[in-house]
């Protein structure tokens, strides 16, 4: 029998054998009855309702409402000069917002949103209404001018504490579980792993480093979220894993499987199915994200003793250091040198820590 599939449906079997079939985005349901599965008419109501959902989707957000407020605040110079981990997470809070979207602008005050924080709150996560609360203070801090709305009523919403029995987020990884994911990891996904692990750049900047950002021994990049420079040595353990990367032409120093520059997306899913299968096998802890990296190394370093300063500017987390690729700030790079060496006698130190049959 020909299993038939449509994409975003849910074709299966309840548990008494009766077939049912849904939309996965809307929750519409196909009534079988009338279009049972294979039939044209059945092909004609998945068209129906794949085409609704489409143009509900696309729908030009009302005017006067909150919907049309994020619209306004995103033709704004202030969103489209984010970075595109920024957009990302603005246009998370702005999906989850879509069912009230037509709220009208005049009935928006601060009793209302902190109604709509708390059950968010209950919903998702503390986590995920406090960075929709600070979505709503920007969308709202750049309508106020244009007289869209009156006041900035989501700064007044007060944050969500953190638990305290709450998992570290972006927790710092251990020696062992680094060189578990590296080996386990595919070439291409490697490469882009290895080189976040050692450099401690976010994990977009590193996928999107070109390749005369690598100059010598050393990498030029300023971030794309601050925009603060990064002048970060190459150690001799990412000249290694360079070397072993597959060859590609992209314009990136990293690349996809296809030889194109990887996608963050693209990047995520194929973290995810690694860590979902490593964690399975219980040879890593829960936990682990790639931007973890990045706070493992400045573990590392402030655990061998560097001082904070010294830190921050390696990670290039208050260092003003703009066009590093042109104006070749070489004393910065001197002095993150140091801090390199630092990190390579720290990450020597604890592969001597791991017991080769651990």
């Amino acid at each position: 029998m020909t299993r038939v599939r449509v994409k975003g449906f849910k074709i299966f079997k309840d548990r008494h054998g009766k077939p049912r079939c849904y939309h996965r985005a809307t929750g519409h349901k196909v009534d079988l009855e009338k279009a049972p599965i294979g039939s044209a008419e059945f092909f004609a109501e998945c068209s129906k309702i794949t085409a609704k959902a489409e143009a509900k989707k696309t729908k030009t957000p009302k005017s006067g409402t909150l919907g049309g407020l994020i619209a306004k605040y995103k033709q704004e110079d202030h969103f489209k000069e984010l970075s595109a981990a920024s957009k990302r997470e603005y246009q998370m809070c702005a999906d989850i917002l879509k069912p009230i979207h037509d709220t009208p602008v005049s009935s928006i005050d601060t009793p209302l949103l902190a109604a709509i924080h708390d059950r968010l709150a209950q919903k998702y996560s503390w986590d995920k209404a406090n960075r929709v609360r600070n979505f709503l203070i920007q969308v709202f801090k750049y309508c106020i001018p244009h007289g869209l709305i009156k006041e900035n009523y989501a700064e007044t919403v007060i944050k969500k504490p953190r638990p305290k029995d709450a998992p570290t987020v972006n927790r710092a990884w251990s020696y062992k579980e680094v060189q578990t994911v590296l080996a386990a990891a595919s070439p291409h996904l490697r490469a882009a792993l290895a080189m976040i692990y050692c450099t401690g750049l976010d994990p977009s900047d590193a996928l999107g480093l070109l390749r005369d950002q690598l100059d010598g021994d050393v990498v030029w990049k300023a971030r794309d979220k601050t925009k603060e420079g990064a002048a970060i040595p190459v150690s001799a353990v990412l000249a290694e894993e360079l070397a072993r990367a597959p060859d590609h032409d992209a314009v990136t120093i990293l690349a996809s499987s296809k030889g194109t520059p990887w996608t963050y997306d693209g990047f995520s899913s194929g973290w995810h199915r690694l860590k979902r299968k490593l964690e399975g096998s219980g040879v890593i802890g829960t936990g682990l994200t790639p931007k973890g990296l990045r706070h493992t190394m400045a573990t590392w370093l402030r655990e061998a003793g560097l001082d904070e300063r010294d830190i921050s500017d390696l990670l290039a987390q208050k260092s003003k250091v703009m066009g590093l690729h042109y104006s070749r700030d070489a004393s910065l790079a001197r002095k993150n040198k140091k801090s390199i060496a630092v990190w390579e006698k720290e990450n020597e130190r604890r592969s001597r820590a791991v017991k080769p049959t651990e």
